[in-house]
């Protein structure tokens, strides 16, 4: 890995809330880690042009200690190049490579803040030409400032006349960035009715998820979660939640679950990277529960967000020391 030799300059970009945020001053581009301002590519570029890239999302969270981890690291590079392969795309990092060259570009960003790692398995290569074999591929990395990416504790939500990509169609379950513009018109319609996240079915008109979350409901304390075969992206924050809530006693169970559902049940709430656990409010204009109360959610709340803070020895294993 090279080291940076211009002066490193911020950027500015639109962060998750729409709010203006500082990427961080260097990113990985291309095999070395340059200023943010050099991380630049063509316009001829096939990731540009068809979407043909990979993208992950990973959380760096601040310790009660002032230090920072890394959530999940490992877990989401190894996600990361495992779908390269839908893209027939390859690079020679290694997951455990990408590990280290992020804890080195977080260490020289040296902020403060919680922060969001944006990681992107692109094509790389200068060509119009539709075709995924016999193209470059390439990683970059960057990182900026990021807390919640919606609210945890009570969103109004709406089932989205748009339907869940088919994993026949567009893998549902690549990070594929050209799939994202499925979950982009989604959720502009939801927010653009005044809803703060969609829902969206499958072409059987079975929950599937929101537009970047997956989805849990709650009846009478049991826990249910759609399959991956709905399709759901296996999220690696759905995994962590499942584990969290069977150890605190929880039954959860993988299972279809019909819209209707969505309206009777006595809790409703989204994992993710971004979101975290969101409690929902309300679901098309129906109250989720009754006056508004989320036991399940919020006790799963409190104990995750005990985890990522390094709080919790039984879940350190989550997390990668910066």
């Amino acid at each position: 890995m090279t080291a940076p030799t211009e002066t490193p300059v911020a950027r500015s970009a639109q962060g998750t809330d729409g709010r203006r945020v500082t990427i961080g001053a260097f990113a990985y581009f291309e095999g070395r880690i340059v200023p943010s301002g050099a991380a630049n590519v063509s316009i001829a570029t096939h990731a540009l042009n068809y979407g043909t890239a990979i993208f992950e999302g990973i959380r760096a969270y601040r310790q009660d200690d002032g230090s920072l981890a890394i959530l999940f690291a490992l877990e989401h590079y190894r996600r990361l190049l495992r779908n390269g392969r839908l893209v027939r795309a390859a690079v020679p990092e290694t997951a455990e490579d990408l590990v280290e060259i992020t804890r080195d570009l977080l260490r020289r960003n040296g902020e403060s803040a919680d922060l969001y790692v944006r990681p992107l398995l692109y094509k790389s290569a200068q060509t119009v030409r539709l075709q995924l074999s016999g193209l470059d591929d390439r990683i970059a990395i960057y990182s900026f400032p990021l807390g919640d990416y919606v609210s945890t504790e009570g969103l109004r939500v709406a089932v989205s006349a748009w339907q869940r990509v088919n994993d026949n169609a567009m893998p549902a379950r690549g990070k594929i960035t050209g799939s994202y513009v499925n979950a982009c018109l989604a959720v502009e319609d939801a927010k653009s009715a005044g809803y703060g996240e969609a829902i969206m079915l499958n072409r059987d008109g079975h929950v599937a998820e929101a537009s970047s979350a997956n989805l849990f409901l709650v009846t009478e304390r049991a826990i249910a979660t759609p399959p991956l075969s709905e399709d759901v992206l296996p999220g690696i924050t759905r995994d962590a939640v499942i584990e969290l809530a069977r150890n605190e006693g929880f039954e959860v169970v993988e299972r279809v679950i019909d819209r209707t559902e969505l309206y009777t049940a006595d809790e409703v709430f989204l994992t993710g990277t971004g979101v975290q656990i969101a409690a929902i409010a309300s679901v098309d204009d129906r109250p989720v529960g009754e006056d508004g109360k989320t036991p399940v959610t919020t006790h799963l709340q409190e104990r995750y967000f005990a985890a990522v803070r390094g709080r919790e020895e039984r879940y350190r294993h989550w997390l990668t020391a910066v």
